[in-house]
């Protein structure tokens, strides 16, 4: 009877912590909610390669860095500016050794598809007066770094304070892109990946390159990893074949 209650208990141990032991073992990434697809694809691609799982969260990179900070399980942050990643590495969450600069993209200024809206973005352009009673969709502007590179442009561009009253501020880049989608903003600040993937919205006008910072997409490995398959998906990034999804969908290669 002893015997037969410990081989209950051991199988009852095998089948709890089991399950738990091989979903700890997956490669957990937090990664900025524009990166969705073409980070989605190359997952899958390393992990028909190497047999191994990714488990990906994408929000904007400012709640995501926050979540690791408050102690959330991700081995790979993966950020939409620099910012948010040095916020990282000066915590000493994310190995600063670990990150590299993958990639680039641009700011675009987009519309509903059926819109006749002409724009050319240049200093003193009367966006607001576009606008009208209608709205523009950026990322929250104080921490999305869609939203802080918009602010940051429309600045530059001398119109800010004629187009900050029209904001309709989104937690994060897909969530402003939705907004245009549905027809609920007449126009929307977002990368030029995020429109590429829309078929509801259509590009209006590219802001000029020296209107805002950089837009880079640094990736790192988080301090409290412990999972060595993270540094494999990261440097498989960093090959072809971990390109080609975000070449496909339109993202500059920096790495």
């Amino acid at each position: 009877m002893q015997f037969a209650r410990r081989a209950f208990l051991a199988l009852s141990f095998i089948l709890v912590f089991v399950p738990a032991l091989a979903q700890a073992a997956d490669v957990t990434v937090f990664a900025a909610a524009s990166l969705k697809g073409p980070l989605d694809d190359a997952a899958k691609a390393w992990s028909a390669q190497s047999g191994k799982k990714v488990v990906i969260s994408y929000a904007a990179s400012s709640a995501l860095m926050k979540q690791i900070e408050q102690g959330a399980p991700a081995d790979i942050f993966a950020s939409a500016d620099l910012d948010w990643m040095k916020y990282g590495t000066d915590k000493k969450l994310i190995q600063p050794g670990s990150v590299s600069n993958l990639l680039g993209n641009s700011l675009v200024l987009v519309a509903p598809t059926n819109s006749t809206a002409a724009i050319t973005l240049l200093p003193g352009v009367d966006l607001a007066g576009a606008i009208g009673d209608g709205k523009i969709a950026v990322g929250e502007v104080k921490t999305v770094p869609a939203g802080k590179y918009a602010r940051a442009a429309f600045d530059k561009l001398g119109i800010l304070k004629s187009v900050e009253p029209k904001f309709a501020m989104s937690d994060n880049v897909r969530s402003a892109l939705a907004l245009v989608a549905r027809g609920e903003a007449k126009f929307g600040v977002v990368y030029a990946t995020d429109a590429k993937a829309e078929p509801k919205v259509k590009v209006i006008a590219t802001f000029p390159e020296d209107s805002h910072d950089p837009i880079i997409y640094p990736f790192g490995l988080t301090v409290s990893s412990g999972n060595a398959d993270a540094a494999s998906f990261l440097a498989f990034l960093q090959t072809a074949d971990g390109h080609k999804p975000f070449e496909k969908a339109g993202f500059a290669i920096l790495k």
